[in-house]
Formats: structure tokens, sequence, C-alpha cells
């Protein structure tokens, strides 16, 4: 599996072991990752702090020319706001650990020029399977249901 993948999946765990929805992201600039998140919308009492969010808060402040050699790895398919700040700062590759259980805009995003690789990964479906039979309200309301 990609090591990078692999980190997101670590930052979803530890998202679902502080009692969070276990979603992470990472973002990669030449080979190194320069951000790591996951979803802390109810650690943080927060609207807007899924995975993707904050890894790139996390991040901190980058060059518009950092962000367009940038791959974000998020363990699920990005909602609009988070493919929202992809398509914002140009990153020009997504790497999506599966989309069964949730389906962002791709093809929006496709068509914007962003390459998307899907990977269909099964642990990151099961985690996301597991959590939304467990807890099907709380994911209602993190997806804006």
């Amino acid at each position: 599996m990609d090591k990078f993948l692999e980190a997101a999946i670590d930052e979803a765990k530890k998202g679902l072991a502080e009692g969070g929805i276990p979603i992470g992201s990472v973002l990669v600039i030449d080979g190194q990752i320069v951000g790591r998140g996951h979803n802390r919308r109810v650690q943080n009492g927060s609207a807007i702090l899924h995975a993707e969010m904050d890894c790139l808060e996390n991040a901190g402040r980058i060059k518009a020319s950092d962000y367009r050699r940038a791959t974000l790895y998020s363990t699920l398919s990005p909602c609009d706001m988070c493919s929202g700040s992809v398509l914002l700062y140009g990153i020009p590759k997504v790497v999506i650990g599966e989309n069964r259980t949730f389906r962002g805009p791709e093809d929006y995003v496709k068509s914007r020029g962003v390459e998307l690789v899907l990977v269909d990964d099964p642990e990151c479906r099961e985690l996301m399977e597991s959590f939304i039979e467990k807890c099907p309200e709380l994911w209602n309301e993190d997806i804006g249901e």
C-alpha cells in the first residue's frame, strides 16, 4: 500500500480514537508529508474541520507554486467544501481512499483539471461503513444532511 495513504488512514484512526469521524488526510509535496489532519468537527465543536481542512490548516501557509506540486491524500472522497479548497489552491492531484460510502463532486473537480486517483481501499471503506452503521446521526450531520 502507498505509504501516504497509510498515513492518511493513521490520521483517520486517530480521529476515531478521539471520538470523532474516521476520515484522514495528508498533503504531500516533493515526496514529503507537509501537513496531516483528521476530521475534528466533534472534538473541536467545529463547523469546518473536515480531514482535508484540518490537514491544510496544519500545513500552514504555503506558496501557490508549492501547492501546484502537491498531492492531497484523503481516506474518503472530498466533499464540496474540501474540493473547493483543492481548486482554490490549485492542488493538481487528489488520491482518494474510497468513494463508496460518500462521493463528493468528483466529476466537477476533474472537469477543472484535477487528477483524481481512486484507490478503493478496503480498510478505508470498512472504517466508514462501521462508523456510519454505529453513528448515523453524526455522519449525516457531517455531510450536511
